[in-house]
């Protein structure tokens, strides 16, 4: 038997579930746990069938609490992930979701200080800092650091010049499935 998901995730289903099939935002829980009622920044990743379906986040809380953040990125990862078109009732049933809660990104001098099993990476150009990447830790076959950087610069940050200068943070998360 399955043990019951967190509540950040029963609330991202809930809000993925009523936002597609009724277009309504629902409002947090009244009463929340201690763990929800902080601000933090969060993920909310949808698979579907075992395939990454949208995936939308913030870097620093945005909301008053991690659970109004949730129902934000939720919608988000649902509707207005660009790498996809909007989550369908149809797929609603076979949907899977995870609630990644983001610590304090910290700067990192090098790549000594990084480990993609522990920690997500965010690099960001220093010539154009709209330039930036984002990935979550401990993801399936990003298994080195190498990897980690490559991915984050090159398929997220869209830096492909090995020469421009960067600056990387890493972060530690709490993940809920």
């Amino acid at each position: 038997m399955m043990s019951p998901s967190h509540p950040l995730v029963q609330l991202a289903r809930r809000t993925v579930e009523e936002y597609v099939r009724q277009g309504r935002i629902p409002d947090p829980p009244s009463q929340l746990p201690p763990d929800m009622r902080q601000p933090a920044a969060a993920f909310v990743t949808l698979y579907h069938r075992g395939q990454l379906r949208g995936c939308i986040g913030t870097l620093h809380p945005t909301r008053e609490t991690v659970a109004e953040e949730v129902i934000q990125n939720a919608i988000s990862a649902a509707s207005r992930d660009p790498r996809f078109e909007p989550v369908q009732a149809e797929e609603l049933e076979d949907l899977e979701v995870k609630v990644d809660v983001l610590g304090e990104p910290e700067r990192v001098a090098s790549e000594e200080d990084l480990d993609p099993k522990r920690y997500g990476l965010i690099v960001q150009s220093k010539r154009d800092p709209l330039r930036r990447g984002v990935l979550l830790p401990d993801l399936p076959g990003i298994d080195t650091v190498e990897k980690q950087v490559y991915w984050t610069r090159v398929h997220k940050a869209h830096i492909s010049d090995p020469d421009e200068p960067v600056e990387m943070h890493r972060f530690e998360v709490v993940r809920y499935q």
